[in-house]
């Protein structure tokens, strides 16, 4: 008799190369970022700030990680490193662990990726046998993470409800955000197995980032090597011939003719790094986290921040005013923090949003910015003028970043699985939606004179 999973109860990346550099730190974004849960693993936020564990977790598997212990193995252990359903598989249901270290003391989610049972039928109780649907009972091997696949007979049934029969489970997807922005046919029912809280698997613990270049953009160059942190935030410098990387633990690299000012590689942070903005000269830059702390290098100047400061939702973004001597920060709630002569001008804090925001651009003028939501949604502020959104429209995955236009005329936003949406001015010059694994888009940079962008990406 094939083993089922426990029943459950109901209810809810400073290593430096000629052009490139990396730091490391302790930080709380989860192994899992990139949250396009079935085509990818990402992102954000929300998308932005999924946290990764302690290195300690690195070389581990966590408890339950034999064979014997009747758990399922994680997608990656059996799918080529990928956090990904493996073909032939589907996601067919969600559970959670609750304050989990790995998310921020937030709920951890595990997607269970079922067989596909083919022609066959399966009765009342909605999950086919291994041989109907050509999947093995077997134990993973190749790392600690020597769980099962092909054995467990479940179905937690969230997920692509309008199919009667499924197979065994192949393997688990795990993201510390909701399935439910990212794969449409899962629901909000939820389930909590808390057992399951400190499962890992080494393969968790490596992104491969790229960078993508469109229209008069040149590829500067992308990390050779893989990284333990995800890339969080990318901007290009004043010339438009290079670009910055940041990693959700402050480690920064270097590309074309951007110039490494230093890092938060290799220092404890209280919170992971969300974002980068650079000065005016390109001499300097900003690193931002999801706590309101600011990290100030080359001939960028501290001008406060929101570390130590109490906060209703994290922070997600920042923009830096034309001057260079201010700049702002959005929550994910849409409140907005000013620091130098960056002027408050307005903000969503403490009214409802369908979604939340996952970055902000200033207006040329430094007189306005603009919001932007996970489903495309676009708030203005001061001069900031409305160009047009994608809140009305369904996106196979969620929007992860914005860049406006020289002018403040029009602006883009990069959606997870890659996709831009140009608004006003700003010209569309390609995509990466058929490029990239679905979901491991995480910001985008354009170039000064707005002929073109870059999209940074993780695999």
């Amino acid at each position: 008799m094939t083993m089922t999973e426990p029943r459950v109860r109901l209810g809810d990346r400073a290593v430096a190369s000629v052009t490139r550099r990396f730091g490391r730190a302790v930080s709380r974004r989860s192994f899992l970022v990139r949250a396009a849960v079935f085509g990818s693993a990402l992102a954000v936020n929300p998308l932005r700030y999924l946290l990764r564990p302690g290195s300690a977790y690195a070389s581990l598997c966590g408890p339950d990680a034999s064979c014997s212990s009747g758990w399922t193995a994680f997608c990656c252990t059996v799918n080529g490193g990928q956090n990904t359903c493996p073909p032939g598989s589907m996601p067919a249901g969600w559970w959670k662990a609750d304050n989990s270290s790995f998310c921020n003391s937030g709920p951890r989610y595990y997607i269970d990726c079922n067989a596909s049972c083919g022609t066959c039928g399966c009765g009342g109780s909605g999950v086919c046998g291994p041989g109907c649907a050509g999947c093995n009972c077997h134990c993973a091997s190749g790392t600690c993470d020597e769980r099962f696949t092909c054995c467990n007979l479940f179905r937690y049934g969230q997920c692509h409800q309008e199919l009667a029969c499924v197979g065994p489970i192949v393997c688990r997807v795990v993201t510390c955000v909701a399935p439910w922005y990212f794969d449409a046919t899962c629901t909000t029912a939820s389930a909590t197995a808390n057992a399951t809280a400190l499962h890992d698997a080494p393969c968790l613990h490596e992104f491969s980032s790229s960078v993508l270049a469109f229209g008069a953009a040149a590829d500067h160059g992308e990390p050779d090597t893989p990284l333990r942190f995800p890339v969080v935030g990318m901007e290009a410098t004043p010339s438009g011939d290079g670009y910055w990387l940041v990693a959700s633990d402050g480690g920064v690299f270097s590309f074309g003719d951007a110039r490494f000012r230093g890092s938060m590689g290799g220092q404890r942070l209280n919170r992971p790094i969300v974002d980068l903005a650079r000065t005016r000269s390109g001499a300097g830059y900003w690193l931002v986290a999801s706590d309101g702390g600011v990290f100030c290098f080359g001939d960028a100047r501290f001008l406060g921040s929101m570390g130590g400061q109490h906060l209703n939702r994290p922070i997600v973004g920042m923009a830096v005013s034309p001057t260079g001597r201010g700049y702002w920060m959005v929550a994910s709630d849409g409140g907005v923090f000013c620091f130098g002569d960056a002027r408050f001008l307005g903000s969503m804090g403490g009214q409802h949003l369908n979604r939340p925001i996952v970055g902000m651009a200033a207006s040329a003028t430094g007189r306005g910015y603009w919001l932007v939501a996970s489903d495309g949604g676009v708030f203005c502020f001061g001069d900031a003028r409305f160009a047009g959104s994608t809140a009305d429209l369904a996106l196979d995955r969620p929007v992860v970043g914005m860049a406006a236009t020289p002018n403040g005329k029009g602006y883009w936003f990069v959606a997870a699985d890659g996709g831009i949406s140009a608004f006003g001015d700003a010209r569309y010059m390609g995509g990466a939606n058929n490029r990239i694994h679905a979901g491991s888009a995480t910001d985008m940079a354009n170039r000064p004179d707005g002929r073109g962008y870059w999209i940074a990406t993780d695999t």
